[in-house]
């Protein structure tokens, strides 16, 4: 397996003491509907269900968002870590985008809290199709508060090796080996901060404890996996943007979007194999999932789609 490499390391490194930056484009800013959504996901529900005490209610009608994801429940997760295959969907509008990551949530679907961290094709974001390494974070299901990388206060960077946001090298060679990355968040036990690692030794900063209530004890639930924002999702017009790489799980020649090396720590704070795991996906017709378990020991989760397109048959609205 191939690790990536950010493409602006090409040019150089920033000295000891400082953190590269990227840059926001005064184009990019124009685009944004204002300053304080400015980089922010969007909630993922109407107002009137955030009022209603229906869980049945968010599970079928969650706007703009589509997951294909793996999670676990049951324990006080500390931090989770995973290997993940990176390419470059295929986002068919500016106002949508396609990642792949880990999360680490608490509370109701309505309001929880999230960190989390994986690669993401945004052009709204970063105005491009290009594969990136991002973070976002919020405490209120993205209604009012929580932002991608740097664009707002909240994450604090602390290496000078990683841009967040920065270009990574994604596209598989035909016939070669895939690129992958490595992802581990982690909560300290005297700080409270949530930690972030890229590959197995690069620290790149943290998300302080203040800036959560109930995360900053324990995260309820862990979700390895896909996400697609689009406000095309679900009905007729359904957006052709891709999930992992465009294809459905393929757990034979791994062709689509996979996360392997799956751990989570528990109070013990050692890396360890899940015990409870479930797949999930809202769109099973466009992005679906698959977890191949040999013998209920290591985990390989395989989760994808091309949304509506010609490859896909199934997805039609």
């Amino acid at each position: 397996m191939i690790q990536t490499y950010q493409l602006w390391r090409k040019n150089g490194s920033c000295p000891t003491g400082t953190i590269p930056i990227r840059r926001i484009r005064a184009t990019k800013l124009l685009n944004c509907n204002s300053a304080e959504n400015c980089g922010r996901k969007g909630p993922s529900f109407p107002d009137q269900l955030k009022k209603s005490n229906d869980n049945k209610a968010f599970h079928y009608l969650q706007a703009n968002h589509s997951l294909a994801i793996l999670l676990t429940v049951g324990y006080n997760y500390n931090g989770a870590k995973a290997e993940m295959k990176v390419y470059t969907p295929h986002v068919e509008h500016d106002d949508e985008y396609s990642t792949s990551r880990i999360a680490l949530k608490t509370g109701p679907s309505y309001s929880y809290e999230s960190v989390e961290s994986g690669w993401a094709v945004n052009p709204s974001v970063y105005g491009d199709r290009e594969t990136r390494l991002y973070t976002y974070w919020t405490v209120d299901s993205s209604n009012a508060t929580g932002c991608f990388d740097l664009t707002c206060p909240g994450f604090v960077q602390t290496s000078n090796e990683i841009a967040l946001g920065g270009v990574i090298r994604s596209i598989p060679v035909p016939g070669g080996l895939p690129w992958s990355m490595t992802i581990h968040i982690v909560r300290d036990p005297i700080t409270m901060n949530w930690w972030l690692q890229y590959q197995e030794n690069i620290t790149v900063g943290y998300w302080p404890a203040e800036i959560f209530e109930a995360l900053s004890a324990t995260a309820e639930t862990v979700q390895w996996g896909g996400e697609v924002s689009s406000s095309r999702l679900g009905h007729p017009g359904h957006t052709s943007t891709e999930m992992g790489s465009g294809e459905f799980p393929d757990h034979t020649f791994e062709t689509s979007g996979w996360i392997k090396k799956i751990r989570i720590q528990d109070n013990s704070m050692v890396l360890k194999i899940p015990e409870w795991l479930f797949t999930y996906t809202d769109d099973y017709e466009c992005y679906n999932v698959y977890i191949h378990r040999e013998y209920f020991v290591e985990p390989k989760f395989y989760f994808g789609g091309p949304g509506k397109g010609w490859q896909s048959w199934r997805c039609v609205y």
